[in-house]
């Protein structure tokens, strides 16, 4: 049987994506926050799961090497819309995405735990709201700001500035008991998306009018990014880990 793959629409993980289709995999698009679930309910066998689902079902999954997304600094592409600053917004209310699933955790360290701010129980992008989270393409196509929100703030350069370390947002599993030969096919197919599929994204010649991106921002987007696991990787993962562990005593 064929191996069944997440594919996550967004720019930043296309490259992983590139030569899947003609090795045979199977490729189901979701966002970020579908993944968990399918991956539960065996609609899929692999995919760059968000870290906190992760941290959640690690024994049930296990990683694909070290492949994931992770930003250096700033994401580029996961930004904080606000009425007021950071530090202000105590018992504000936050509209979330609901494609989000670490960002709105880290959405949650760097509130309660950097600046303690308690905001109220985050809503949906269709209630009132005094800032709100937005991720991926969204993110990417509001990456000027947004119109009546004084403050925007990019989670990855709140957490590097904060921690100095880049900030790992998902990473490559797949569920325990997975064929290891199709494993084994995801690595090397992985390994050839970050070689050739991020060059083929900085060698665009033409723009992106879904994205508002001219080929140049996309090379300089890409940038940000990191898609495997190094030290600091690590110490990023161990850390945010630890001040969710915190937030849930």
């Amino acid at each position: 049987m064929a191996l069944r793959v997440g594919r996550i629409p967004y720019l930043h993980a296309e490259p992983f994506y590139f030569d899947m289709e003609r090795r045979g995999i199977v490729l189901y698009e979701m966002v970020p926050s579908a993944l968990a679930v399918a991956m539960t309910d065996g609609e899929i066998d692999a995919a760059p799961v968000p870290v906190v689902d992760y941290f959640r079902l690690a024994d049930s999954l296990q990683p694909v090497a070290g492949f994931c997304v992770a930003t250096t600094q700033k994401t580029g592409s996961i930004f904080l819309y606000s009425t007021k600053p950071m530090t202000e917004l105590h018992d504000a209310r936050i509209g979330v995405t609901d494609e989000a699933s670490t960002a709105a955790r880290l959405l949650d360290v760097l509130l309660r735990v950097q600046h303690q701010v308690q905001p109220a129980p985050y809503v949906s992008l269709q209630d009132a709201y005094d800032a709100f989270l937005l991720i991926g393409n969204d993110g990417l196509r509001r990456r000027g700001g947004a119109r009546g929100f004084a403050y925007t703030y990019d989670l990855g350069a709140e957490w590097h500035a904060w921690t100095g370390l880049p900030f790992v947002f998902s990473r490559w599993v797949a569920r325990q008991g997975t064929d290891p030969t199709a494993i084994a096919l995801l690595q090397d197919t992985l390994y050839v998306g970050l070689e050739v599929g991020v060059d083929a994204l900085y060698g665009i010649a033409e723009p992106r009018e879904d994205l508002l991106m001219l080929p140049r921002d996309i090379a300089r987007y890409i940038r940000n990014f990191r898609y495997y696991i190094g030290t600091s990787e690590q110490q990023a993962l161990d850390l945010f880990r630890h001040y969710l562990q915190r937030l849930e005593r």
